[in-house]
C-alpha cells in the first residue's frame, strides 16, 4: 500500500519534531550537567577557604 503525499509530509514533520526534540533534551542534560559540576566546584572552593580572585 503506497503512502499518500499527506502521510508522508506528516512522517517527514513527525522525524523533524522527533529530532528537535533529541537534541533539545540532549542541550538540557548538558545544561544540567554544567549546573552540577558548577555547583560541586562552587561549594569545594567554599569549603577549603578558596574564593573566586575578584573577592581577595
Amino acid at each position: 500500500m503506497a503512502k499518500t503525499e499527506k502521510e508522508e509530509r506528516l512522517a517527514r514533520d513527525r522525524a523533524e519534531i522527533e529530532a528537535r526534540v533529541a537534541s533539545f533534551r540532549e542541550t538540557q542534560q548538558k545544561f544540567e550537567r554544567e549546573r552540577e559540576q558548577y555547583c560541586d566546584t562552587t561549594l569545594a572552593n567554599a569549603v577549603n577557604g578558596s574564593a573566586p580572585s575578584f573577592w581577595r
